[in-house]
């Protein structure tokens, strides 16, 4: 197993040299970077981590997340990340994303939930700081077609 370190810095620049796909892929793994999501998986999957010179398996979490928002259908499809290392950095073999799944009980399952639903939250307060405030969106009651909501900080 190798150990699962940041993703490589990525460059974009003109001239069609070192040309990958999936670079809009990338943007969703550092999203999940960005939001906090990888490190709540990291968190919430952390005591099923085997080794510590293993592969972190919030970060296989992750990286299956974000095979599945490529196209992605089975496992054996990290293989799309992980044949671009310059992009994806170390993608987990096939059997170690299995073991992870495998491991996943109703705690880590919790856990998973409640890592989602931070960087969620992480990710509509990083866009009402940029734009002002947050879309509106359809009400739980169904009153009315439209209502706006805001983001309140937890104290």
């Amino acid at each position: 197993m190798k150990a699962t370190g940041s993703r490589p810095k990525i460059v974009v620049a003109g001239g069609g040299r070192g040309v990958v796909s999936r670079a809009g892929t990338r943007l969703l793994a550092d999203l999940a970077d960005i939001t906090g999501l990888a490190g709540g998986f990291g968190d919430a999957l952390g005591p099923l981590r085997q080794r510590r010179g293993g592969h972190d398996p919030g970060r296989v979490a992750v990286d299956m997340a974000v095979m599945l928002a490529d196209g992605g259908e089975t496992i054996a499809d990290l293989a799309v990340l992980r044949n671009q290392p310059g992009l994806f950095g170390a993608v987990a073999s096939d059997p170690t994303a299995w073991r992870v799944l495998n491991s996943i009980d109703a705690e880590a399952l919790a856990g998973l939930r409640s890592a989602r639903a931070a960087a969620r939250e992480m990710a509509w307060a990083q866009r009402t700081e940029t734009s002002g405030g947050c879309p509106c969106r359809p009400r739980p009651d169904n009153r009315s077609p439209r209502s706006c909501w805001t983001w309140t900080p937890r104290s």
